[in-house]
């Protein structure tokens, strides 16, 4: 007995070394990381199912990783003591897709349908991502926005088991412990929020856990992060919902939100945690922030950390790639474009930054030249000079020199805008007058009505179209159904943040990226532009399909990466010769492995 414990043990530590010293490897099947030698070899080589012992019986069942559910085979099922623990019949893992998207097609709410994927997501993490992968189209709006915006509102009522770290305020001071709590070891890509402001919902607390979880599920689906390499995190500060903090069912701190220097401390303990824990590759990605928030975390680490906002970078990439493409639509180039902008919030300034940023470049001229073409409206007007002294320090930049205008139809006929971009969460603000102006002034406006949930979009593909003829070049932050206009169909498409962000953090993932630079922004924006196809321009399209959506990340991982390693700020070498190769093998894949 001595003598098999020994050698145990050495088995052991020889694995947790492996583990411990490994390099980021991957294959054609392979994933990120492949700490655990799971997908290092191909698909017909068998691999032995373990965490810290070798699954089987019912706690392989029960474990999401490596349940396969009726597809273990004959031998799979001898091997590993399944025996009587299943029905007899094995099916493949094609054949077990089929049967559920046909059951999650039956459910008649989206709710029950994102309900649905939840339960398999934690029960064969396979099959959720293989299902999510082949049906991204169908299944996106469900595990991200609009569905998951419902679910958080919900989430007290429908929470099962956690997917995530929660980090209260009660966890001060114990925050690195924490996260030594959380199963896995080698984490790559953190998605945190504190729920404050969740999409265009405003503050669930503790309940927008969904966001985080959700966009985890895309960097995997969608970018091919190993799921074992994401953590998503809610920091649960407080919440001043009233609504919440009377419901019986709220999962998170009952009291006001806390502010100032508890909550900086709170998120610097938080940021200094993760850095030591997981070191300095690690991506952070703040979601849903508030405004005041969101700007003072993001310039307070990015020279420190691996940071990256989605709502103010990831937004402003999306944009920036679809207002490129659209200029084989307008046969004008940007730096001719002037911009107008309802909405100055987070999303608003960094989309309206990172186009100054790209104009000047293109132009050859300063940042602040290039935003003299860029004008917002807030909810007291158009931000010009003489509101300067009020406006907050991000607002600033965008104030010109300009007579006051209060409202945005009157912005319009001021400023003659040829894009026109939504980003304030007020739905149906633009009304057929304001389409009816900006078709006045253009031949073809640019239109991108951004806020989502739908019922915050600020007007529908329909009215778009109708209200401008048949004119505009359309997209929107919320999915529309094709408009059909005087014997014309046209194919709105959704300017969606998971074109970006999956491929962008796998391209810092794959280059071993120590910070994140606005030309890497500008990289995947490009990249994502070139993605656009000739079939797509015909349909009204300025964004290319989400059906290539991993071939698209593919592409962006490449540019990303590249830009990386051009700006001294990698830190894996040597330099892969094949960028969008390399990318491509490093992707995680769902098909089911063969177990020894």
């Amino acid at each position: 007995i001595l003598l098999f414990t020994f050698v145990f043990l050495d088995c052991v530590h020889c694995s947790m070394e492996s583990v411990k010293n490994s390099d980021l490897k991957s294959s054609v099947n392979g994933g990120v990381v492949d700490v655990y030698g799971e997908d290092s070899a191909t698909i017909e080589h068998s691999i032995t199912p373990w965490s810290l012992s070798v699954s089987s019986g019912y706690s392989l069942l029960r474990d999401p990783r490596y349940n396969k559910g009726l597809a273990f085979s004959e031998k799979e099922r001898d091997t590993h003591y399944l025996r009587g623990l299943l029905p007899p019949a094995v099916v493949d893992q094609n054949l077990q897709e089929k049967r559920l998207i046909n059951n999650i097609r039956q459910y008649q709410y989206p709710l029950q349908k994102y309900m649905a994927l939840t339960e398999l997501q934690e029960r064969n993490e396979r099959l959720f991502y293989k299902l999510l992968i082949d049906h991204v189209e169908e299944l996106l709006p469900i595990v991200y926005t609009p569905t998951v915006g419902e679910a958080c509102q919900k989430y007290g009522s429908i929470f099962r088991r956690p997917q995530g770290l929660f980090i209260s305020l009660k966890e001060r001071g114990k925050i690195l412990d924490v996260l030594k709590n959380w199963h896995e070891r080698n984490i790559q890509v953190i998605v945190v929020t504190d729920g404050e402001r969740i999409l265009g919902l405003g503050d669930l607390g503790c309940q927008g856990m969904g966001i985080p979880v959700g966009k985890l599920a895309l960097y995997t689906a969608l970018g091919g992060v190993r799921p074992s390499a994401c953590l998503p995190v809610t920091i649960d500060v407080g919440t001043n919902n009233e609504k919440l903090l009377n419901d019986e069912f709220y999962i998170g701190l009952k009291q006001k939100r806390a502010t100032g220097q508890e909550y900086r401390d709170l998120l610097h303990e938080f940021m200094s945690a993760v850095k030591q824990n997981y070191g300095e590759n690690v991506l952070i990605q703040f979601e849903d922030f508030a405004n005041h928030n969101a700007f003072q975390l993001l310039a307070k680490y990015r020279d420190t950390h691996l940071v990256f906002n989605d709502d103010i970078q990831g937004t402003a990439a999306v944009v920036l790639a679809g207002l490129v493409s659209a200029q084989k639509l307008t046969n004008s180039p940007l730096a001719e474009h002037t911009f107008l902008f309802l909405g100055a919030g987070e999303a608003g300034t960094g989309i309206a930054e990172l186009i100054a940023l790209y104009i000047s470049k293109q132009m050859n001229a300063s940042v602040e030249e290039s935003r003299k073409k860029i004008w917002l409206v807030d909810s007291k007007g158009l931000i010009v000079n003489s509101r300067k002294e009020s406006l907050q320090a991000f607002k600033k930049p965008w104030a010109h020199e300009h007579e006051p205008v209060n409202d945005l139809l009157g912005a319009i006929k001021a400023i003659k805008p040829n894009v026109l971009i939504g980003s304030a969460g007020i739905g149906r603000s633009f009304t057929k007058e304001v389409i009816e102006a900006m078709s006045s002034i253009n031949e073809r406006p640019l239109i991108m009505a951004l806020s989502n949930p739908t019922t915050q979009s600020e007007c529908t593909a329909e009215e778009a179209y109708t209200w401008s003829k048949g004119r505009a070049i359309f997209a929107s932050g919320s999915p529309f159904d094709p408009v059909e206009y005087e014997g014309s169909v046209f194919v709105s498409t959704q300017a969606n943040n998971a074109y970006i962000f999956p491929g962008f953090g796998l391209g810092l993932v794959i280059s071993g990226a120590i910070r994140v630079h606005d030309d890497m922004l500008l990289a995947a924006a490009e990249a994502l532009a070139g993605q656009v196809s000739k079939e797509n321009y015909e349909k009204g399209m300025i964004y290319p399909s989400f059906s290539s959506i991993r071939k698209i990340s593919a592409h962006i991982a490449a540019n990303v990466a590249t830009k990386a390693y051009e700006l001294g700020l990698a830190g894996r070498l040597p330099r892969p010769k094949e960028i969008v190769k390399c990318a491509e093998s490093s992707m995680y894949s769902p098909t089911y492995r063969i177990y020894r």
